[in-house]
């Protein structure tokens, strides 16, 4: 009986694990988690606070609400290693760094900032250092991080910008939120981002944003280059290169959407099979 109390403890945990997952950019309440789990509150709250420990969630001082950890975004980054958004862009990242000679970058989106998963080394003797696997920028802050943000609705434009204002205002003196919220809507016009060395003043770059079937952000591809060699006749050939590989991805992401949604029914109906034997 315990052990079976046991395992039911893990199940319910788990389950609020994926809710609170599923309310990554906004953070969820604790009268929102016991509505959707149908638990009743004190268990509801004695699951988080186990979660918590494991950092598996945190729960934000002033608003009270409860956000993915700082664990569950470690085994998110290691689970995409192998199952994820980098298996499927290596390719592409290899390719482009092998057609441009310069370094490529896979990016994903923290909550208000962007983290940089792989990058994928060119063979140009001069190269830019300015990014590097597990870098984090506030959104907007160089050219996938730009892409991420100017793909999101402007209510979360805003929301982000705002969020980060502090932080922008302090280490990003170039990037306040009135240029960043200027630099989304050109990148929205152009179809493709640049960061004209605004970080680093030698370090250029180009990027375009990743989307999921649904519409979704998945993350970013994009170039970092010296400033010779990033001049307005050679972006358009960067990017073309981008967006040809960004479109093969997103087919990949495609492929993975349609399998899973394929395979949930026919789970649940084994599951449904075995419990009416």
């Amino acid at each position: 009986m315990s052990e079976l109390s046991g395992s039911q403890s893990v199940d319910r945990a788990l389950g609020l694990l994926s809710m609170v997952g599923r309310h990554a950019d906004r953070g969820v309440s604790l009268s929102e988690l016991v509505e959707e789990s149908g638990l009743n509150k004190p268990t509801t709250r004695r699951l988080l606070l186990a979660l918590m420990r494991a950092r598996m969630v945190e729960q934000d001082e002033e608003s009270r609400r409860y956000y993915l950890g700082e664990e569950a975004y470690v085994l998110g980054s290691l689970a995409s290693r192998r199952f994820g958004l980098l298996q499927m862009a290596m390719e592409s990242l290899i390719r482009l760094s092998r057609k441009t000679e310069d370094s490529s970058f896979l990016s994903v989106r923290r909550d208000t900032y962007s983290v940089c998963l792989y990058r994928e080394e060119g063979t140009y003797p001069v190269r830019t250092h300015a990014l590097q696997a597990g870098f984090e920028h506030p959104l907007g802050v160089g050219a996938g991080s730009l892409a991420m943000l100017a793909s999101l609705p402007d209510d979360e434009v805003d929301a982000v910008l705002a969020a980060n204002e502090t932080v922008l205002r302090t280490q990003y003196p170039m990037l306040p939120p009135e240029r960043i919220r200027e630099d989304v809507r050109t990148t929205r016009e152009k179809g493709y981002s640049l960061n004209p060395g605004l970080i680093f003043a030698n370090s250029w770059g180009v990027g375009v944003a990743l989307r999921t079937p649904d519409g979704g952000v998945a993350g970013a591809l994009s170039i970092a280059a010296i400033d010779s060699r990033m001049q307005e006749a050679r972006q358009a050939e960067l990017v073309s290169y981008l967006t040809q590989e960004a479109r093969r991805v997103e087919e990949k992401l495609a492929g993975m959407f349609a399998s899973r949604n394929q395979q949930r029914p026919e789970a649940a109906a084994r599951t449904q099979s075995r419990r009416m034997k």
